[in-house]
């Protein structure tokens, strides 16, 4: 069995297997969308490769960090901006 990390996502602690990418933590999360467009559309994570950008969320207090890109460590703050 993979060794866990614990991160929290706005607020919440969750345990998810080492090497897992931020944007599959949300989503193990049952987090939809990760942030709102200008127009207030709800957004979530699109392509997994970096392309489209709309798995933006906030780590560690550095915004604007791409989900899909990002690998979860122990003790990682993820705060999505929905």
């Amino acid at each position: 069995m993979a060794d866990l990390v614990h991160v929290t996502i706005d607020g919440e602690t969750l345990a998810v297997p080492a090497f897992t990418t931020v944007a599959a933590a949300i989503a193990m999360r049952g987090i939809g969308a990760t942030r709102r467009s200008v127009t207030g559309e709800p957004r979530a994570a699109l392509c997994g490769m970096g392309v489209c950008h709309e798995c933006r969320v906030t780590v560690d207090g550095r915004a604007y960090v791409l989900g899909c890109q990002t690998l979860c460590r122990d003790g990682l703050s993820i705060e999505t901006m929905r």
